[in-house]
């Protein structure tokens, strides 16, 4: 993808930002209860579009980074489909 064609998928999905060369965004829940059934959910969405996140878990917050490792880590649309999917089941921003 363009880098205008990123900025203007960004606009769309809010608190999500490009760093280096993927889409990143840090999810803070109430509890880490919380974080773990957000990330069992999105699990779900990515699983079924064949397409993983790299993402880390510490107690109550998620950090989030979609690249294509078929397109040589570059930001594709797959990772702009499932960052609005991720950002559609998310309960926090």
């Amino acid at each position: 993808m363009t880098p205008a064609k990123i900025n203007e998928a960004l606009c769309t999905l809010p608190g999500w930002a490009k760093k280096g060369e993927a889409l990143a965004k840090t999810f803070k829940f109430g509890s880490f209860r919380e974080a773990m059934s957000f990330m069992v959910r999105v699990g779900f969405e990515a699983e079924a579009m064949d397409h993983h996140p790299d993402w880390s878990n510490v107690y109550n917050c998620v950090v989030i980074r979609l690249n294509t490792h078929d397109a040589g880590g570059k930001v594709t649309a797959k990772d702009i489909e499932l960052a609005k999917k991720i950002q559609a089941i998310s309960w926090v921003g």
